[in-house]
């Protein structure tokens, strides 16, 4: 299993952290309950490390590139298709596809669709948890919008959640991107909003499970 280069620095900080912890229970522990501490303390560190590394995988995935596709940016869950009224970049009606990530989903973003990065915008916030109809507007979020050769725009969010509390993208405006690559990562449990015309396609519904750069959302 590959580790995401986001999380290789903590868990050596966390290792290091659960060592220095045993250590603490080891010389300090009555010498009666001494293995049972240190027997309930590596089975809770061992389990926290395993799932920690577990949180930060990142799969190596075949993509399918077409530019009559939308895939999916992020694995999860689909808990709302709704037509909203998008005010930052299109400042118009739109359908709004979105994800939850919780914390057992693999947290790398991936572009939706091939282009140019036309506008992008980093917006700290609130920490709703992510499933809540607010956390669009009010969470820590960014904001990026691709148009592809032929002119057509995607947005997608992301938006931080109750736990998540760091957001990466790795482009900037002005990049060319490719379908289903890597474009980002955040850390916890999270969520990812597409915003797409009203008379698109879809090829998903709420809740269906999606995984990012594999999952066909809609049809261009």
């Amino acid at each position: 299993m590959t580790i995401h280069k986001e999380g290789r620095r903590i868990l050596l900080i966390v290792f290091a952290l659960m060592f220095a912890l045993n250590l603490i229970i080891i010389k300090n522990s009555n010498f009666a309950f001494a293995s049972l501490f240190y027997t309930a303390s590596i089975t809770g560190c061992s389990l926290f490390y395993l799932w920690m590394a577990y949180f930060f995988r990142d799969p190596k995935r075949t993509i399918t590139k077409s530019n009559k596709h939308i895939l999916s940016p992020a694995d999860g869950r689909i808990i709302y298709i709704e037509e909203t009224v998008e005010d930052e970049y299109f400042k118009d009606k739109r359908l709004k596809i979105s994800i939850f990530m919780s914390p057992f989903n693999v947290h790398v973003n991936r572009n939706p669709i091939s282009g140019n990065i036309k506008f992008f915008k980093y917006h700290a916030g609130k920490y709703f948890v992510a499933n809540h109809p607010k956390s669009s507007k009010k969470n820590e979020r960014t904001t990026i919008v691709i148009r592809n050769e032929k002119g057509y725009e995607v947005l997608f969010r992301q938006v931080a959640g109750f736990i998540a509390r760091r957001i990466k993208f790795y482009g900037k405006q002005g990049d060319d991107v490719q379908q289903g690559d890597e474009a980002g990562f955040i850390k916890f449990g999270s969520r990812a909003d597409i915003y797409l015309p009203l008379k698109t396609k879809l090829s998903v519904k709420e809740g269906d499970k999606v995984k990012g750069g594999i999952t066909v959302l809609a049809e261009v």
